[in-house]
């Protein structure tokens, strides 16, 4: 048997289709944590990406996993909170907080679910990761149907492109991840495939960031409105490649002195943000920009976004909150 507590998540590479054929398993792409958890007798790791614990963020967690009768396992997942019906990325990073009061508080109101995915370290303390991902699977299976609940599940799965494909057109998922059903966990290497799905939304241009160090646009940030006539700042996009990017700062200076955001703004206190990445200038409510964008969180773009083109021939009060719903 083998004792281990730590590993490297195994990564997924981009495509911009889903891959077909014999042998392929589709799961959802979950926007949570990703977590990797490991139990050795009394001593429980929950590992994020970076290597780093996140056992004090989520107590609950651990205590849950600790409930488990077998004394050895280990398992790949996501963390996610549920805030009513969806999940919250937003509830999720406020639990990264230094106050630990303020942790065991939300984790008492919104407790983190782990949905698992792939299995490491079985129940015997054998190590899976030199096993096909159809083996770590029925082990992954077996643990969960004696030992899972709603805070502690497997995430459903197919080997059907078709219904792979009907996850990603619907549009609640952040997208599907593809696995060979005979592939191992290869640690650190992108042996998986994600496809997100791409959707368009005409936004107004409610203000802009100069870049680092320059006089020169950096960034446009985005807002929609809502049914009470607010701006809601709702994300950026900053891809300005093939664009004369001193005309765009001069035509944005020109816009200068507006109300940029009416409700929801930019510019929230962060721990990362400095003076710099904080500014933004407010801008008058006339330019309109159709931007990709692949997952909607909280009201926001959870990514930043494409920009496709500039609208002149879209009325800045056409662009609506409604283009976010799923």
């Amino acid at each position: 048997m083998t004792e281990v507590l730590a590993a490297t998540p195994m990564e997924a590479k981009s495509a911009k289709a889903l891959p077909v054929g014999p042998g392929w398993w589709y799961e959802p792409k979950w926007d949570g944590f990703r977590c990797l958890a490991f139990r050795s007798g009394d001593r429980i790791e929950l590992l994020a990406k970076s290597g780093k614990s996140l056992n004090r963020f989520f107590p609950e967690v651990v205590e849950r996993l600790r409930a488990v009768p077998a004394q050895s396992f280990g398992l790949d997942g996501e963390l996610l909170v549920r805030i009513g019906s969806d999940w919250s990325f937003e509830a999720l990073q406020a639990r990264l907080h230094p106050a630990e009061s303020r942790i065991l508080r939300l984790a008492a109101g919104t407790p983190a679910t782990f949905t698992v995915f792939d299995m490491l370290v079985d129940v015997d303390g054998r190590d899976l990761r030199d096993q096909r991902l159809s083996r770590r699977r029925e082990r992954l299976a077996a643990f969960t149907a004696a030992h899972g609940d709603a805070r502690l599940a497997m995430s459903h799965g197919s080997d059907d492109p078709g219904q792979a494909q009907a996850w990603l057109d619907e549009g609640r998922l952040e997208g599907v991840v593809a696995k060979r059903l005979d592939g191992f966990y290869v640690e650190g290497a992108r042996a998986m495939i994600k496809v997100k799905r791409l959707r368009s939304a005409d936004c107004v241009v409610g203000g802009f960031r100069y870049a680092s160090n320059s006089r020169l646009v950096g960034s446009l940030l985005l807002g929609l409105y809502d049914d009470d006539g607010r701006l809601n700042h709702v994300g950026f996009t900053s891809g300005f490649a093939g664009l004369d990017k001193a005309g765009l700062t001069a035509r944005l200076e020109a816009l200068t002195g507006g109300p940029g955001f009416t409700g929801r703004a930019p510019g929230g206190p962060s721990r990362w943000a400095t003076d710099r990445s904080a500014a933004w200038e407010p801008l008058r409510h006339e330019m309109v920009a159709e931007v990709t964008f692949d997952h909607v969180s909280d009201q926001r773009f959870r990514h930043g976004t494409g920009l496709l083109r500039f609208r002149p021939d879209k009325a800045p009060d056409q662009c609506r909150m409604e283009q976010l719903d799923q």
